[in-house]
């Protein structure tokens, strides 16, 4: 083990008295280095305005939008876009649910039903299973006083999701 760190040690002053020759300047030795050279004379050439509009190239940009989106417009309401009517579908189907308005509710000894009101001014009746909606809607529920309806849509980020909307029937005295 002695001999190891004595080892160690004479590498470690050899490391350290390179590391100062190194750093020291040299004296004269007499070699003088040659003076600078005086700078030659530069020629510049006279350049009319008329070459210079030839020497200068316009850089045109064209942008092409075909298959990019509208940087300007939401990403939300391109996610909104209303779904068109399906052909041979029933009046209740070619509506929004956010359109459709619960008129009244009557029931049997088997089942509820409720009368809608579309947009158009016409009155339907549906039961539970129906479909209603442009995203095909399924009625869920009816009770005594509202009527449950089960979306499956896409939100802004192109995922389904389920939306539950309620139609509530208005009380006496509400608008």
């Amino acid at each position: 083990m002695a001999g190891r760190t004595g080892k160690f040690k004479l590498w470690v002053l050899l490391v350290i008295g390179m590391a100062l020759l190194s750093g020291c300047k040299q004296t004269d030795t007499g070699v003088r280095k040659p003076a600078a050279q005086k700078p030659k004379a530069v020629v510049v050439e006279k350049v009319t305005p008329a070459q210079e509009e030839q020497k200068v190239e316009k850089e045109v940009y064209d942008y092409n939008a075909a298959g990019r989106r509208d940087p300007f417009l939401s990403l939300i309401s391109v996610a909104k876009e209303r779904p068109h009517k399906k052909r041979g579908a029933t009046a209740i189907e070619n509506f929004d649910i956010d359109e459709i308005k619960l008129t009244a509710i009557v029931w049997d000894s088997h089942q509820y039903y409720a009368l809608v009101t579309l947009p158009d001014n016409k009155s339907y009746t549906i039961k539970k299973g129906m479909t209603l909606g442009l995203y095909g809607g399924k009625v869920e529920e009816i009770t005594k006083d509202s009527v449950l309806i089960r979306e499956h849509i896409k939100d802004y980020r192109g995922q389904m999701i389920t939306k539950d909307t309620t139609l509530k029937l208005r009380k006496e005295g509400e608008e």
